[in-house]
């Protein structure tokens, strides 16, 4: 690491090389300067993590150099020396910014230590910038990869709604991105400095998921030994963000909603109300309505959650992203695994592109680091890719049919050839709509045929929009 730079700004020269020469014996690059102005210059076109003035110089003053420098630097940290006390030139250095004030004569172990404390503070201030920065990369927008149009919405709807209090429901199928999007909508917004706070009510058992949400006093159950924060407490300030939660059993649910319409709640065994100002991102990866239809899902948590909707796309509704998902993955796996392949060749792009992704976002990214940690050659080839992604649509149907036409041509059965052929090709084409997702053009791509090849075959075997998307 580069050592700490220091700069003395002092017009007598005795007082500017004794603190220079004690700065380097402690391991510091210093420099001296004998005007404010030179300092300034100086600083201009060089790092400087603190300044050592003089308060009182011809020119420009210490007060001065210190408002100068901020405005250049507002992470320099400054330390005023002077022989001319007093409390009115104290409190103005304070005010503009001054770290320190000391005066002639000091005790020089005092500033020595004085030095080391706010070096200190600058490199714990710089670390927590650095995470906060690493934070947004991870989850912020710049984790969210996507051009398509379906994408474009979610990014437009993340912009306008991350400002706001509204309650939010993200849904989308498992694997699409939905926490990702919660992050988003926290780091987008005026609470981004605050905690992030994420629970999986579906991960946590029912005994103990209050506890964990809410949290609980000493002696409230066998093995609370000692009062626990819930994660409500620990959001407080930032975003509360509760997944998969069509989970939560119904008991809790009517808790979560004094919860919802109060922002207040009280802990497992206390006896007292707890208030926090939280912002509240809910998801789920089933059907919302079908929940509540069925009985379980309340109704009335419903409405108060449902305030503003985010769905997410499956990855079949955004084929056009699966190339830059997969240039993204092999980035990032590249880094982590510690490889260097340099792309993905064109027969491995064509059967990434042509894979249904059942498991959306998620599976293409288990795929991907799969194929980083098993490819041997500079690029990612077909034989890096697992078995179900190389076999093309319909063959798993084909396979025992056509083991079927030997076998009966073998025996001379006499089977007809041309009815198994076309329960062969209605079969292939039923398995292109479920893996399309039930779109005919991505179909029709997928079997290699044109559109309207596909809407004669539709017709041919009876097809119906309904039987095809099963």
């Amino acid at each position: 690491m580069a050592k700490p730079k220091i700069i003395i700004v002092d017009d007598e020269r005795d007082m500017r090389d004794f603190l220079e020469i004690m700065l380097r014996k402690e391991g510091y690059d210093a420099a001296g300067f004998p005007s404010a102005a030179q300092a300034l210059e100086y600083c201009k076109a060089n790092r400087c993590d603190l300044a050592l003035t003089d308060l009182k110089m011809p020119g420009m003053s210490g007060v001065d150099f210190l408002k100068a420098i901020k405005e250049l630097d507002p992470g320099t940290l400054v330390i005023m020396i002077t022989a001319y006390a007093s409390v009115d030139t104290a409190v103005e250095a304070m005010k503009a910014g001054a770290y320190d004030y000391f005066t002639k004569p000091f005790n020089v172990d005092e500033i020595r230590l004085n030095i080391r404390k706010a070096l200190r503070l600058k490199g714990l201030e710089t670390e927590n910038r650095l995470l906060k920065d690493d934070l947004k990369a991870r989850f912020g927008f710049s984790n969210m990869v996507g051009a398509s149009p379906a994408m474009t919405e979610v990014y437009q709807l993340i912009v306008a709604i991350a400002k706001g209090k509204t309650n939010v429901f993200i849904t989308g199928e498992s694997g699409t991105g939905k926490e990702l999007a919660a992050r988003a909508i926290h780091y987008e917004s005026d609470r981004k400095d605050a905690p992030f706070v994420a629970v999986n009510c579906g991960a946590i058992p029912e005994n103990l998921l209050e506890s964990e949400i809410f949290g609980h006093q000493k002696g409230a159950f066998t093995g609370a030994v000692n009062n626990k924060d819930g994660l409500a407490e620990q959001a407080d300030g930032g975003t509360l963000f509760l997944d998969e939660l069509t989970e939560m059993p119904l008991n809790l649910q009517v808790k979560l909603l004094r919860f919802i319409q109060e922002r207040r709640f009280r802990r497992v065994g206390g006896t007292s109300d707890i208030s926090v100002d939280i912002r509240l991102v809910a998801a789920s990866n089933r059907n919302l309505e079908a929940e509540v239809k069925a009985g379980r899902f309340r109704e009335d948590l419903f409405y108060r959650l449902n305030v503003i909707r985010v769905m997410m796309p499956a990855l079949r509704e955004r084929l056009e992203d699966i190339p830059l998902l997969a240039r993204h993955f092999l980035a990032k796996y590249n880094a982590e695994l510690e490889k260097s392949i340099k792309g993905i060749s064109e027969d491995a792009m064509r059967l990434l592109a042509d894979y249904n992704y059942p498991g959306n976002v998620r599976e293409l990214e288990n795929i991907m680091e799969r194929a980083v940690a098993l490819e041997p050659s500079a690029s990612i080839t077909p034989g890096s890719l697992p078995v179900h992604v190389k076999e093309r649509p319909g063959e798993e149907a084909a396979a025992p049919r056509l083991r079927a036409i030997g076998e009966g041509v073998g025996q001379a059965s006499g089977m007809d050839l041309e009815k198994t052929v076309e329960e062969f090709e209605r079969s292939a084409i039923l398995d292109a709509l479920r893996r399309s997702g039930g779109i005919k053009k991505r179909a029709a791509e997928l079997l290699g045929m044109s559109f309207r090849s596909m809407r004669y075959k539709l017709n041919k075997y009876g097809i119906d929009d309904d039987e095809g998307a099963q």
